[in-house]
């Protein structure tokens, strides 16, 4: 197994190499120091390197060559060149090599050097992620159809198979979204009633006397529209599971006669005058605050208590962060079958808007996202430009604002203003991505100062992360 370095130092000049180390040693990275590209490629061929510092001018192989060899050798290293004397041109032609990025020595303040390299070392572990995301088999991390390896998600898998055996009623809670009814079809999966019906309903989208039909049946007559006789929810689903999907959104009345369910284990239909013996388990989910229900006088507390037998808090996305990535490429590997495509990886930008994303949605949300993403993509990559507008937000570049052939539609000077933001939009956006992202060249080239160039940029909301991309995907 190959031990990992933060910092691979590629430098001949003992000062240099003297300035560098003590920054490494402020940041606390691991580092190596190679004197030589020689010395530099066995490094690299018996140590995982997260970020290199290398120098252009070397003796045997120059830092453009070790680019290169990294490059080819398919290592995610990120590699920082450093020069005294180079140019504009060098720099254009080493990030379009795949550099992460351009330092001109002497440093003019070594604080840079140091963000720029911890930069590096997060994109570097973003990459390494993708790469384990791309290689590993996503369903060892499935259960029941649920996704995730987040502690939470572990917690909610252990619930489940501890009371999946029994008769026990369960209450599952969580935001829209978040997998309810997965939760539900995997505890009847593994209860002794699996090969009994599973019967699910949605409270809320029937109307309440239509409801009430549905769940406990009625006798022909004992309403308008009753032409025969019906059979309710809780006899079909009789020796096995009912799912009773936003049970927050039920009336009192009906809540009464779910509360005799629960006590007698008896049902009666709308219009009879006896009541039927049934034997269900009873699995209920809700994305509303029950107990603040009860206080509003909108949820009878004695049912709550009958249903909340046992609690199972199915976490919002967000909560468990660290399972976007693997929801991701779930997402992407289903659709992609179900297209017939083949859309295989994510660049790292998207990855990372999905990461920052708030998912008001939840687990659903990502997968129409991807689902959506799949559809309009062409080739095997999921690029920014493939995310709908929301997921972007007005930070991506893409942004415009009314085209000249609108501008009339406005006074003068709010059409003035906005041709001009237009412009400034499209002008960054160019130059940016010629330079593939690197500010200090797209500034020399703009005859800007940096600090003024990265103004305009964040005024107009430019994200130039995207831009560093571009070269990837060439």
């Amino acid at each position: 197994m190959f031990k990992t370095v933060d910092l691979l130092i590629v430098e001949d000049d003992e000062s240099m190499v003297k300035v560098l180390e003590r920054i490494a040693k402020e940041y606390k990275w691991n580092y190596r120091i190679a004197k030589s590209g020689a010395e530099a490629l066995e490094i690299f061929n018996r140590e995982v390197i997260e970020v290199a510092l290398v120098d252009i001018k070397l003796p045997g192989f120059s830092g453009l060559q070790i680019l290169e060899h990294v490059k080819q050798n398919r290592f995610i290293t990120e590699i920082i060149l450093m020069t005294g004397v180079g140019t504009v041109e060098t720099a254009v032609s080493a990030i379009k090599m795949g550099a992460y990025d351009y330092l001109t020595k002497p440093f003019d303040d070594i604080r840079k050097v140091g963000t720029l390299v911890e930069k590096a070392k997060e994109r570097y572990q973003l990459l390494h992620k993708i790469r384990e995301l791309e290689r590993q088999n996503v369903d060892q991390y499935e259960f029941e159809g649920i996704i995730g390896r987040s502690p939470k998600m572990q917690e909610v898998y252990r619930i489940i198979e501890a009371i999946s055996p029994t008769d026990s009623t369960v209450l599952i809670t969580g935001d829209s979204g978040t997998g309810k009814e997965l939760v539900a079809t995997a505890i009847h999966r593994r209860s002794n009633r699996k090969d009994k019906p599973l019967v699910v309903i949605n409270c809320s989208a029937i109307p309440e006397q239509l409801l009430e039909s549905e769940l406990f049946g009625h006798k022909r007559g004992s309403f308008t529209g009753a032409i025969a006789d019906k059979r309710g929810l809780f006899e079909e689903a009789d020796t096995g599971t009912i799912f009773l999907d936003e049970i927050g959104e039920v009336s009192l009345a009906i809540q009464v006669k779910l509360l005799r369910v629960l006590q007698e284990g008896e049902v009666r239909a709308i219009g009879s005058n006896t009541s039927k013996r049934v034997h269900v388990r009873l699995l209920a989910a809700t994305n509303k605050d029950l107990a603040k229900l009860i206080k509003e006088g909108k949820f009878r507390e004695d049912l709550y208590y009958r249903l909340n037998v046992i609690n199972i808090y199915l976490p919002r996305l967000k909560e468990r962060a660290e399972d976007i990535s693997l929801l991701a490429y779930h997402f992407l590997r289903k659709h992609s079958a179900k297209l017939k495509k083949r859309v295989e990886k994510f660049s790292v930008y998207v990855l990372q808007t999905l990461q920052n994303y708030e998912w008001v949605g939840n687990v659903r949300e990502l997968e129409n996202v991807i689902e959506r993403a799949v559809v309009l993509v062409n080739g095997d990559t999921i690029y920014a430009k493939d995310l709908p507008p929301q997921i972007l937000g007005q930070s991506y570049y893409v942004t415009e604002e009314a085209g000249p052939k609108d501008l009339t539609k406005f006074p003068y000077q709010e059409a003035k203003d906005r041709a001009l933001a237009s412009f400034n939009r499209t002008y960054l956006a160019s130059l940016l991505k010629q330079t593939s992202g690197n500010i200090s060249i797209a500034s020399e080239r703009a005859g800007m100062d940096r600090s003024n160039f990265k103004k305009i940029i964040r005024r107009y909301n430019i994200d130039i992360g995207e831009f560093k991309l571009i070269r990837m995907k060439e």
